[in-house]
């Protein structure tokens, strides 16, 4: 039929026309035997609506067209789709479902082209729905509220099939999900209300029953394997059919159903188990599983961190029980216990880290459980010392000369970083790195280092971790020998080129700059004439290079060679200068007491009775004793032992050093009343008015980082720098302090 745009057509007239095609049109989708559509029947149908919704008033039909056009829809879905719909069940009724939607999407798109003008000009100006809202629309109040239960049930009936292992259709659920999605036009509220609950639900169940199962028939290692094959597999349906914005709330009903059940049981036994046996696998899938609900993961977590913290007792165990035969024990033995603890706790921090970096992914709540664990056992201290110092001798035992730990470069290196990050679980920090400047010194004065470089490398890691302040005096230490080195070239010329100034002996001094180095006890020891005229020259010498420095000198540092002529041989004596200044009184006499050797020394008790012991009671006995003890004494009489032999030429006789921990200690504890009132004073001159207990608080969270102040004793240092006039109490505020500038 040719349309005239000129001539009135009349809505009965051209209905009847559009009727014709919306039957060609749903023939078609039926699969009946009919003509596809021609561009001229598109046309045709087209312009039929064109010119119904552009003539005049009241021949203007667009209404009465956007009417018919959703009644048209209805029908069909009435007297065909739902019919069809209703009489099928379970699979088949998904089948039909898709086969009709998919038509009826067809259907759509071919109306709405037919309709076409009256989404562009009539729908926008009336703010109408869209034709394809509106077919929409007639689809899911038609259709998809009446069946959405029996689809709903269908599907997951399907899902519980795949579960048991039975093979199912998966692009047919994907394409019943999809209508879910569809029919809310952009948003998921069907989808979630109708499907995902209820399929959440069951899965919650399903997963419920199958742990019950598990647990009473699998161990910790099978039920976990399955556990993670079935997350596994709900990943795998979130992928391939389900909408992905239910894959976090799927893995989240399925951890707490299947864990929720497992928990108790697994977490604790069950993964101390592993952790006790290595098993990594199993306690990766244990991570893998309790990580899809993030309140799992802390009680893993607390478990980890008492498994460890265990461990760390044990090793703190056996160390004091190798201690406690200490009395009968060499000093030497001791220290041999002592480095091995060292490094098994090395050792247990190896292991560990491995577990939270392969088996728990990083996780910063086991990077926390470990290093809360290692700090409860570390800062407990092994009998009678603090693991700072144990930390300190160790590292001690690794850069010295004829240490007991025998490592390539390389494994020094390793070492000491792993030192590093021992020192980030100990409070006391400023404890190591007195005990190690100390222990450092020895290394340094002695030439007892590995060699330099190590010594440098260690400081730079320790920088790099605490700061500049922490290694600025051991830094200056290692300054002051590579200065003293070129000092001692300078004054090497100048006894070449001053004749007259050469003492006669070969003679080295080193220069260290006073608040770098350890305090050293200096004392009035009476030196032999050579050895004045040593002190002299150098005095003179180092006047030449400075008037403004003093020099003191510390002998109780200093080491000699000298000669012993005995009968069988000349024998070569590395001693202390101490033990030099001894044995060279017997240059003059043939026996000394006592408390002869003492005044003419001019030292205290204990130093004699150190230095005497070393030449007459230990293992050369260049002194003979009477009487013929183990111990000195004040009625001792002494004389050189002119029959003394040894196979070697030279030999070296050690004066055992002091016992320097309780220096140590009270020099820390010194230092820091004064990083106490420097904190004090920094945090009331930026704040000026501030609370007792607030300045309490940030005074001990601001030395943390170093040290772990008493809180009496901050207080006290308060009292003390109010008594200073630094800080005083608000007259009306007793609690409120003040900043004095």
């Amino acid at each position: 039929m040719m349309m005239n745009q000129r001539n009135t057509i009349y809505f009965e007239q051209g209905w009847d026309f559009m009727q014709k095609g919306i039957t060609k049109l749903k023939n078609i989708l039926e699969g009946l035997p009919e003509p596809q559509f021609s561009s001229e029947d598109y046309m045709m149908l087209y312009e039929t609506i064109f010119n119904m919704s552009t003539q005049k008033r009241p021949f203007d039909y667009s209404q009465q067209l956007y009417d018919k056009y959703r009644e048209s829809i209805e029908e069909y879905i009435t007297t065909t789709v739902l019919p069809c719909l209703m009489e099928k069940r379970d699979e088949f009724l998904l089948r039909e479902l898709v086969k009709r939607w998919l038509n009826h999407k067809i259907m759509i798109r071919w109306l709405s082209k037919f309709f076409c003008y009256l989404d562009r000009y009539f729908i926008v100006r009336r703010s109408l729905p869209s034709l394809k809202e509106v077919g929409l629309a007639c689809f899911r109040d038609l259709v998809y509220q009446e069946i959405n239960g029996k689809v709903r049930d269908a599907v997951i009936s399907l899902i519980d099939q795949e579960r048991e292992g039975e093979q199912i259709d998966r692009a047919l659920l994907k394409n019943v999900l999809d209508i879910f999605v569809e029919v809310g036009m952009g948003l998921m509220d069907y989808y979630e209300s109708d499907f995902e609950a209820a399929m959440l639900k069951d899965t919650e169940a399903y997963y419920f029953q199958k742990a019950s199962n598990w647990i009473s028939d699998d161990s910790c290692p099978d039920f976990m394997s399955k556990a993670e094959e079935c997350l596994e597999r709900e990943r795998d349906r979130v992928s391939h059919y389900l909408h992905s914005s239910s894959g976090t709330k799927l893995l989240g009903v399925f951890s707490y159903s299947l864990l929720n059940r497992s928990g108790d049981v697994f977490s604790v036994s069950g993964c101390c188990a592993l952790l006790r046996d290595d098993k990594v696998e199993c306690l990766s899938r244990i991570y893998r599983l309790f990580s899809l609900t993030p309140l799992w993961l802390e009680p893993v977590a607390n478990m980890f961190k008492q498994h460890v913290t265990a461990e760390g007792a044990a090793l703190v165990k056996q160390a004091e029980d190798a201690a406690s035969n200490k009395k009968e024990e060499k000093r030497d033995d001791v220290e041999l216990h002592e480095q091995i603890f060292v490094r098994k706790v090395i050792e247990l921090y190896d292991k560990f880290m491995a577990y939270v970096n392969d088996c728990f992914l990083n996780h910063i709540l086991f990077h926390k459980a470990l290093k809360e664990a290692f700090e409860v056992f570390l800062n407990k201290g092994v009998a009678g010392s603090s693991t700072a110092e144990l930390l300190a001798t160790f590292c001690d035992n690794i850069l010295k000369k004829g240490g007991s730990e025998k490592l390539t470069d390389e494994a020094i290196e390793e070492t000491l970083e792993k030192v590093v990050k021992l020192l980030v679980f100990i409070s006391d920090k400023d404890l190591f790195a007195e005990f190690y400047r100390k222990k450092l010194a020895r290394r340094l004065l002695f030439d007892k280092s590995v060699n330099d470089w190590h010594e440098r490398s260690m400081l730079t890691k320790l920088k790099q971790q605490y700061g500049f302040q922490f290694t600025s005096k051991m830094e200056g230490m290692v300054t002051d020998l590579t200065l003293s080195r070129e000092n001692q070239t300078s004054f090497e010329e100048y006894l070449s080129n001053n004749s007259n100034a050469n003492p006669g002996i070969d003679f080295t001094v080193t220069v260290l700059t006073t608040g770098f180095w350890p305090s050293y006890k200096s004392s009035d020891l009476n030196i032999k004439a050579e050895m004045v005229k040593c002190v002299e020259v150098f005095r003179e010498f180092y006047q030449t290079k400075t008037e403004h420095r003093k020099l003191t000198w510390i002998y109780s540092l200093g080491t000699c060679n000298i000669n012993g002529n005995f009968e069988s041989k000349t024998i070569e004596l590395i001693v202390t200068t101490y033990q030099a200044a001894a044995l060279l009184l017997f240059n003059t006499s043939d026996r000394l007491s006592y408390q002869e050797i003492m005044a003419q020394l001019n030292l205290s008790d204990d130093d004699v009775v150190r230095l005497l012991h070393s030449l007459s009671c230990a293992k050369y006995k260049i002194l003979n004793k009477e009487p013929n003890t183990k111990t000195i004494s004040p009625t001792d009489v002494f004389e050189f032992n002119s029959k003394f032999t040894d196979k070697k030429r030279r030999i070296k006789i050690f004066l055992p050093p002091v016992n320097e921990k309780k220096k140590v200690i009270e020099d820390v504890v010194k230092d820091r009343r004064y990083a106490i009132d420097a904190a004090i004073v920094r945090i009331m001159k930026s704040r000026k008015l501030l609370g007792y207990q607030q300045l309490v608080m940030k005074c001990v969270e601001q030395l943390g980082c170093m040290f772990k102040p008493d809180v009496k004793a901050v207080k006290k240092r308060i009292e003390d720098l109010i008594t200073r006039d630094y800080l005083e109490r608000d007259e009306d505020k007793p609690n409120l302090l003040k900043y004095l500038a």
